[in-house]
């Protein structure tokens, strides 16, 4: 049997605890939703979602429909904003935004959001990081009208950083929790400098960011290319690209990849003008014992346009340790059995070094045949 999901409540925050998978009991779950992949007849990847509901409500409460909608453009936008560069305490930072729902869920109160927005935040090691970005963005998001909530995703100890698999599991826990219909996967150390910058629901992919001011210099985009730091883009369209590659342990690579996917896709991306897709970044030091550079990522990157249709959301696979719904974001920690990972990847890596060695050996073969028969 599957595992089941449980939500309990208390004062401070919830919790969702994963049941063993042999438990036969169903208490109290939300929904259960199942990810069906096929290739149709022209080999592009089909998704089909499957809701079984043993309850008629998400941990999240959904607005009224008898509200009206949102205005098109937030009328309390004024463009350029103060950056808050502090880290206040979580307990302080909870008496600035009391709003919330448990699992950070902001919502307008007068009128009803016309976007479903979640912000997926890959996430370890970085306490003051976070607290900054929490307060910038409760700040930001409630400003610009949206339903929405922060989802961190944490990676246990002891395991090289997968950021692209932590944003994955982002998408899959998230959408257990309420019908989103777009995700922002945002790194924890961007901060936003201008409120027109809409985290709403892009119509194709949108990249966020243009401009970044680091601690001692401000810098545009390297290439254009590009499509890392913070992208935002509908379930329809992270499924059509299989979501992230779950291939990338270390640094370097994965926004490469996702960027080739997003074009062999047949999606354009879209920015907002420099002077609105503009951020700060915290400074921090790299992390080379929990993060090193990925000396594979060349490989990887090389065989994206082959191999993205067996590599991402239908080959998720990890293990929940805590899911927490928290009051000022939704915490997940996961295990991303990185041991198991590079197993499969070696595996890859051997068999398309073969599959090209005897490619190579045999138009060598061919070539000499061609010569000796002239």
């Amino acid at each position: 049997m599957e595992n089941t999901v449980v939500y309990h409540q208390n004062d401070s925050h919830s919790t969702i605890s994963h049941l063993p998978s042999d438990t036969t009991v169903r208490a109290t779950v939300d929904s259960e939703l199942l990810l069906n992949e096929s290739s149709t007849d022209d080999g592009e990847l089909a998704f089909s979602l499957t809701y079984c509901f043993t309850n008629t409500s998400y941990p999240f409460t959904s607005q009224s429909s008898s509200l009206k909608l949102c205005p098109l453009v937030p009328p309390r936008l004024v463009g350029p904003i103060r950056v808050w560069m502090d880290s206040p305490s979580f307990s302080a930072l909870q008496k600035l935004y009391p709003y919330l729902e448990p699992g950070g869920h902001g919502q307008p109160k007068n009128c009803r959001s016309r976007h479903k927005v979640a912000v997926v935040v890959p996430y370890r090691d970085r306490d003051s990081h976070l607290r900054i970005l929490l307060h910038n963005l409760h700040s930001l998001l409630t400003k610009q009208q949206l339903d929405y909530a922060i989802i961190v995703v944490e990676q246990v100890a002891n395991q090289t950083f997968n950021r692209a698999k932590l944003m994955n599991v982002g998408y899959a826990e998230g959408i257990k929790l309420y019908l989103w219909e777009c995700f922002i996967f945002h790194d924890v150390d961007l901060l936003p400098e201008d409120d027109r910058n809409l985290y709403s629901c892009p119509t194709i992919p949108r990249h966020m960011i243009i401009d970044l001011l680091p601690i001692y210099c401000r810098f545009m985009l390297p290439y254009t290319a590009i499509f890392g730091g913070i992208s935002a883009m509908t379930v329809g369209q992270l499924r059509s690209i299989n979501g992230f590659s779950n291939r990338y342990w270390g640094w370097g690579g994965e926004d490469d990849d996702l960027a080739d996917r997003v074009s062999v896709a047949g999606y354009k991306v879209a920015r907002y003008p420099a002077p609105i897709a503009r951020y700060k970044m915290i400074k921090h030091e790299h992390e080379a014992k929990s993060n090193p550079v990925n000396k594979c990522r060349y490989k990887l990157m090389a065989q994206t346009r082959t191999q993205w249709k067996a590599d991402g959301l239908n080959s998720l696979k990890y293990e929940v340790v805590k899911h927490e719904l928290l009051p000022l974001y939704t915490h997940i920690l996961v295990d991303l059995l990185e041991n198991d990972e590079h197993k499969a990847i070696k595996r890859f890596l051997h068999i398309t070094l073969s599959v090209s060695v005897l490619f190579l050996s045999g138009l060598c073969s061919f070539l000499l045949l061609n010569h000796l028969v002239k």
